[in-house]
Parts: C-alpha cells; sequence; structure tokens
C-alpha cells in the first residue's frame, strides 16, 4: 500500500513538472526535460534553444515563423515620422541569418543572390545589391516610435494618465521592459490615435527597443506570441484600450543609406510627373507676370503722349 502511494505521489510529481516547464514568452517553443530546456525550429532538424526569461530575439522570431510558413502553417491573421531619417518595414519577414546571441548579421541575402544591410531589428537600411555588397558593422535602433489606433471606448480618455498607464502595460507585458525608456506620449481622441516614443541613449546597448516592438506588432496585428494570448491593453481608469492599428518607424544611431536607383518605374513616373508640374507652373507665372509688365508699358507710354 505504501509502495503504491509512493508511485501516486512520484506520478503527480512527475505530471506537475512537465506542465511547469513551457516557454512563456513564445507560444511556438518545446518544452522537457531536467532541468526544463525550450527549443523552436528554425529549420528543417534545426532546433534554436531558447531563453525564456526574457524576450526572444527578433531574428530567432522570423526564423520560426518563416519555417512554419514553409510547413504550411499561417502564423498571421487579417504619428508620422518621428525625425526625417526614420522609415519603416516595407519588406515585411523573410529568412535572416542569426548570430549566436540572437542578434541579425548586418548582411543578409535570404538564401539568394540579392543581398542588403539592415539594422539591429533587422529592417533594410540600404540598397539591394549582389553578394559584394559590404556592410561593415550593424546599425543600432535606439528610437522606435509606435504609432497606435484604439478601439472606440466608453468614456473619454484621460490622455494626463495616459503615458503612465502605456509604461505600466509596457513593462508588464514585455518581461519588465524599462518603462522610463517611454519618453513622450501623444493622443489625439478624435482619431484614437497614440504616438509613443521610446527612446535609449546612443551607445546603450543593455536595452534592445526591437524586440518589444516586434512582440508588440503581433500582439496588435496578428496573434500574441506569448503563451498566455492576452492583448497589449494599457489600463486608463479602469477603461482598456484595445488596440487595433500600429505602425513602427525606426530611428538608427547612422542614417540609413537608400538611392534613387532602385526605386519602382511607377515611384519614378509619379516623380517625373510631379517635376514637370512644377516646372510647368512656374513657366505659367514667369509668361503671366511677363505680359503684366509689358501691359503696364504700353499704358504708360499712352498716359505721356498727351504730355
Amino acid at each position: 500500500m505504501k509502495m503504491w502511494i509512493v508511485l501516486v505521489l512520484a506520478a503527480m510529481a512527475a505530471g506537475a513538472s512537465a506542465q511547469s516547464c513551457s516557454c512563456e514568452t513564445l507560444k511556438w517553443a518545446t518544452c522537457d526535460g531536467t532541468p526544463c530546456t525550450c527549443t523552436v525550429m528554425v529549420d528543417e532538424g534545426a532546433k534554436q534553444p531558447l531563453q525564456c526569461t526574457a524576450l526572444v530575439p527578433k531574428c530567432y522570431l522570423m526564423k520560426a515563423e518563416m519555417y512554419l510558413s514553409r510547413k504550411g502553417k499561417d502564423t498571421r491573421t487579417l504619428g508620422g515620422k518621428p525625425v526625417e531619417s526614420a522609415f519603416v518595414d516595407n519588406d515585411g519577414i523573410y529568412d535572416p541569418e542569426c548570430e549566436n546571441d540572437g542578434k541579425f548579421k548586418a548582411k543578409q541575402c535570404n538564401n539568394t543572390e540579392e543581398c542588403w544591410c539592415v539594422n539591429s531589428a533587422g529592417v533594410r537600411r540600404t540598397d539591394k545589391g549582389d553578394k559584394t555588397l559590404k556592410c561593415e558593422k550593424l546599425v543600432e535602433t535606439f528610437w522606435v516610435r509606435l504609432q497606435l489606433t484604439h478601439k472606440e471606448v466608453t468614456k473619454p480618455v484621460n490622455a494626463d494618465k495616459l503615458k503612465a498607464a502605456i509604461g505600466d502595460a509596457i513593462q508588464k507585458r514585455y518581461k519588465n521592459f524599462n518603462k522610463d525608456l517611454v519618453e513622450k506620449i501623444e493622443y489625439d481622441p478624435e482619431a484614437r490615435l497614440i504616438v509613443v516614443d521610446v527612446k535609449k541613449p546612443m551607445g546603450d546597448r543593455t536595452s534592445d527597443l526591437t524586440h518589444m516592438a516586434y512582440y508588440m506588432e503581433k500582439d496588435v496585428k496578428v496573434l500574441p506570441l506569448f503563451k498566455n494570448q492576452d492583448k497589449f491593453e494599457p489600463n486608463v481608469d479602469g477603461q482598456k484600450l484595445e488596440m487595433e492599428n500600429i505602425l513602427v518607424y525606426y530611428v538608427d544611431e547612422e542614417a540609413p543609406t537608400f538611392t534613387m536607383k532602385h526605386l519602382s518605374g511607377g515611384i519614378i513616373a509619379v516623380i517625373v510627373v510631379v517635376v514637370l508640374a512644377v516646372v510647368a507652373g512656374l513657366l505659367v507665372l514667369f509668361f503671366a507676370r511677363r505680359r503684366q509688365s509689358q501691359k503696364y508699358n504700353k499704358t504708360q507710354q499712352r498716359e505721356m503722349d498727351p504730355m
């Protein structure tokens, strides 16, 4: 009887251990063993070990998402620039090359002959070229602007309390992210638009803004990456703000180096039309003023004839 009780208790302990062996920061992770070890598939037969006490590096997340996509497992569902050098991610997801610590390699080629340079968020910051393209270093993103839109609410939002609510929600949701990095909040109640500037000092490598921004993008646009499927919902005076749209601008420690040579034909055509319209307008203005000047001279001559 005693032996049976011991076996039951051992089984219950093993079951409890198995249940606690999970990765709260990534729902796609597989966890097992004693001590608990978590991994995620990033390629055929390739498992990436994870440190689930922190946000998973964005480079690993993108590789895992590309692997799931290749397997036919869809992971998706249906303010303005802070400075002139800010840019958004217009290229979308690709299969990146990662360093051993989870950072992006400065040069990405996506298994093709076409390559480009990226910032610490993995976002392209140069024109595309061939494999001879040089990317001297991984340029750090030190400022992200989160342009959020929330759904309709039952009572007006207290704008004075919004910054504290956003900071608390970010710190709680994204593994104790330093809420002091939330520098500025702007709010347009009519548009239900919240602009959040998250910034760290240049040269700081202790905080990674891009991981937090990527997790938040998934929370708002798609489905949470966390095992816990809660959303990012700041609480202001007991009222939750449910977000329905997000746009992320990236500002790097060095300005991007895009040129005109890789613009599409449609964009070039628009630029040409605009330039021609401006030139035509200037010519019309020039000739109009010239005719007015000639008319004034003739009138002045006729007035002087009687004299």
